[in-house]
């Protein structure tokens, strides 16, 4: 039965890959985006737990803000390997196993049509899982092979690579240990990935923690506001509305994330002949209370 399992998975996986590269060569995508991270770049607005006793029972309200609306000149990639157009929530067939709701990719890409309507069309390329440890993004693990392959394939179809925008680090508050390598295996991430995409100057739009799981909260972003790396930018979302479950920001948060994320990248296209350390942009909203599942069943054989 086993082996039957794993004949049936391997076929859908080359059928999928032969017929979705054909569909990215015709793709009219001109500026690709990375979103990778955990479950606040995946997108939790607006997803409510009905759950009661320490039960947990997720939906999403199906909410979505103006600035977060569908736009023909926003596309995604999805887990087939397809261009097609961007709605939320964006992660809803990568955060598998998960309730996905509003993050803040519709946010940025809407915000920077809004300000540079000639940019052309805008691709994103969903990579986020929710709970994740930022070593289990280490370069050659799952997650990691995973984003690199993505953007690959997107990459196919034509393009410019545009930036890297990262949102991880709560699952690194739980342990000092963690905490303290945050720093370290941060820096050894960014540099992975711009060398495995031959993309040195890339910039990196990293998010500093809102919120947290554990006690370590300032440590993980004293390590991300220490980075200073000359291509990455830092957004604070210190400030921005968490939600009840004190670990997702709201959807009005990830809408002001996203905006935030569209100024620092903006930011970066005045300043590419010099790409030096910028200082972090902030927010001082009031607080308020392919598959993945293939790249994971298969990751032992390769």
């Amino acid at each position: 039965m086993i082996p039957f399992l794993w004949l049936i998975l391997l076929t859908h996986i080359r059928w999928v890959h032969t017929a979705d590269l054909a569909n990215v060569q015709t793709s009219q995508v001109q500026n690709i985006f990375i979103l990778a991270g955990q479950s606040n770049m995946s997108g939790r607005g607006g997803v409510i737990n009905h759950g009661q006793n320490g039960m947990v029972n997720e939906t999403w309200d199906g909410v979505i803000p103006p600035e977060c609306k569908p736009n023909p000149n926003i596309l995604r990639f999805s887990a087939g390997f397809q261009w097609v157009e961007a709605q939320e929530p964006l992660h809803q067939d990568i955060d598998l196993g998960k309730v996905c709701g509003v993050g803040p990719g519709m946010s940025f890409a809407n915000s920077i049509l809004k300000r540079d309507p000639s940019i052309g069309v805008i691709g994103m390329v969903p990579c986020a899982i929710g709970g994740t440890n930022i070593s289990e993004w280490a370069r050659g693990g799952v997650l990691y092979n995973h984003m690199i392959r993505r953007t690959e394939a997107a990459l196919q179809g034509g393009g410019k690579l545009q930036a890297l925008l990262w949102y991880q680090g709560e699952s690194d508050t739980e342990t000092l240990e963690d905490a303290k390598l945050y720093k370290f295996r941060l820096k050894r991430l960014f540099k992975n990935v711009l060398h495995d995409l031959q993309s040195p100057t890339l910039p990196v739009i990293q998010v500093s923690l809102a919120s947290s799981i554990g006690p370590y909260k300032e440590q993980v972003r004293k390590a991300q506001l220490g980075i200073n790396l000359p291509n990455v930018r830092t957004v604070d979302a210190k400030g921005l509305p968490v939600g009840m479950d004190y670990l997702h920001i709201t959807t009005l948060a990830q809408v002001q994330l996203g905006q935030l994320l569209a100024d620092a990248f903006l930011q970066t296209q005045t300043t590419q002949a010099v790409l030096l350390p910028i200082q972090p942009v902030t927010c001082n909203a009031p607080k308020s209370c392919s598959n993945f599942v293939f790249d994971l069943l298969l990751s032992p054989f390769r």
